[in-house]
């Protein structure tokens, strides 16, 4: 059954792979043959028809029959069309500037698309005849769409724009929003960021969250991450051999760099131990800080055995008071 079911899935992956560049094919087919039948005259009858006046539609000086929507159409596929192969070899000619970041890219496609569907758009109004000063109110009603229900969409696309310009989140970088959230930056697009946590989970935020929020950015100038480690040890021990012990520990480790330098430190002196903090340093954040953390305690445990150092537990010491059997008055 599983076997089946791969093969259906390549099948499906199979057909779908060549949709895009046959409806390419397909709509220079569709564009070619209408100019072919128009420059032919070909086309004269079913225009006769199309644009008859009995199936004409006058609205406030303009007049829509189903030739014009037809020749609309027309115009507008071969527009867009163009558009698309056109912003394709764009944001595919990127690549060939190895100095641009993955996130300048990504920005700079964004604007080119954007910018070239709608000059295209405006050159194909002017083709079919539209007086393009109607823009202006239609702007104004964008505008005012965009003020009240579009209000967010909006935000967050202009967020992502300044994610993508400033660089302060890139791809793959380790980040860790207000609310705990903590993962790797996989995809900033226009509306949200996707981010994929240590469990696998990918969580589509809103870029809005990265521009009004506070975020921590564990990878945003270098890989360092630093780790801390508490441990106290009994009153009594030889405190010098304690922190050169705690600081060999570190040392040893593979993931521990040597710039910064570990640093161990006696902190307090508690109720029942005198305690000691270590500072080290992992190349490489990434990682994972939780597998470092473990090994050097695992070392420092060791290495106190080795030495006699003893690690305190809390201890109470209860004193009972017996009086008397008899009672005296």
């Amino acid at each position: 059954m599983n076997r089946l079911k791969n093969l259906l899935v390549k099948l499906v992956a199979t057909l779908v792979r060549p949709v895009r560049p046959l409806a390419r094919v397909l709509i220079l087919l569709v564009l070619i043959g209408s100019l072919y039948l128009d420059k032919t005259g070909l086309l004269d009858p079913a225009k006769e028809i199309l644009a008859a006046p009995s199936v004409t539609l006058q609205i406030q000086g303009f007049a829509i029959s189903p030739y014009s929507v037809l020749q609309t159409l027309i115009v507008f596929l071969a527009l867009f069309w163009i558009a698309s192969l056109f912003s394709d070899w764009f944001s595919a000619s990127l690549k060939y500037f190895p100095k641009l970041g993955t996130s300048n890219r990504s920005l700079i496609g964004q604007i080119a698309r954007i910018g070239i569907y709608v000059l295209l758009f405006l050159v194909g109004l002017n083709m079919l005849g539209i007086d393009l000063t109607l823009l202006t109110v239609i702007g104004g009603a964008v505008g005012i769409g965009v003020g009240f229900g579009l209000q967010k969409i909006a935000s967050n696309f202009i967020s992502g724009l300044i994610l993508l310009s400033e660089k302060s989140v890139e791809m793959d970088d380790l980040v860790e929003l207000d609310d705990g959230t903590a993962g790797f930056v996989r995809r900033i697009g226009a509306r949200c960021t996707v981010l994929e946590t240590f469990d696998g989970k990918e969580i589509m935020i809103p870029n809005e969250d990265f521009i009004t929020s506070r975020v921590i950015n564990w990878t945003y100038s270098n890989l360092k991450g630093r780790i801390q480690i508490s441990v106290g040890v009994a009153y009594g021990s030889d405190y010098e051999l304690v922190r050169q012990l705690i600081l060999d520990a570190a040392r040893e480790h593979p993931d521990c760099i040597r710039d910064p330098e570990p640093q161990a430190h006696m902190r307090s002196f508690g109720d029942s131990s005198v305690d000691f903090i270590l500072y080290f340093w992992v190349g490489d954040i990434r990682t994972g800080r939780l597998k470092p953390q473990s090994d050097v305690m695992m070392a420092i445990t060791r290495k106190f055995d080795e030495n006699g150092i003893v690690i305190p537990f809390p201890q109470r010491d209860v004193h009972v008071i017996k009086s008397g059997d008899g009672v005296t008055g």
